[in-house]
Order: structure tokens, then C-alpha cells, then sequence
């Protein structure tokens, strides 16, 4: 059997707030264990993987400025 990890444990562990944790509890994002209807919640390290998983989202490419600079020119005359 999988070890459980206690709201504040999984917290910890995620590097986050136990209200935020509450939060994604609460709206689906993170599936938990309740032996019993308001009794504690506890956290298997597979639900917070497959947490993880779920919230990361990949970097978008840096959009490169192909157009000309803001700047003016300077002109060859100056020194």
C-alpha cells in the first residue's frame, strides 16, 4: 500500500499553501483519500505526480522583433 501524505506533508512537498491545496482538492484538480465524510484527507505521491503533471504547462518560443529598432539612426556626420 502506497504510504499517505497528511494536507500539510502534500503542501510541503508541492510548495504550496494547504488553502491552495484545499482549493484544487475542493475543485477537482487533485484527487485525495477520506476514510470518512469530514474526517481528514490525505494525499498519495501518485495524485501529487499526476497533480504536477496536469498544472505544468510548456514555455512558449520567444517571439523574435524582426522589425527595425524604435531607435533613429545616427548619422555619420557626428562625433
Amino acid at each position: 500500500m502506497e504510504k499517505l501524505l497528511t494536507r500539510k506533508e502534500a503542501a510541503r512537498l508541492l510548495g504550496i499553501s494547504i488553502d491552495t491545496l484545499d482549493a484544487a482538492r475542493i475543485n477537482g484538480q487533485v484527487s485525495f483519500v477520506q476514510y470518512v465524510e469530514n474526517g481528514c484527507v490525505y494525499f498519495t505521491e501518485q495524485s501529487l505526480q499526476e497533480f504536477i503533471a496536469r498544472s505544468t504547462h510548456r514555455a512558449k518560443p520567444r517571439e523574435v522583433n524582426t522589425a527595425t529598432t524604435y531607435r533613429n539612426p545616427r548619422s555619420s556626420a557626428r562625433r
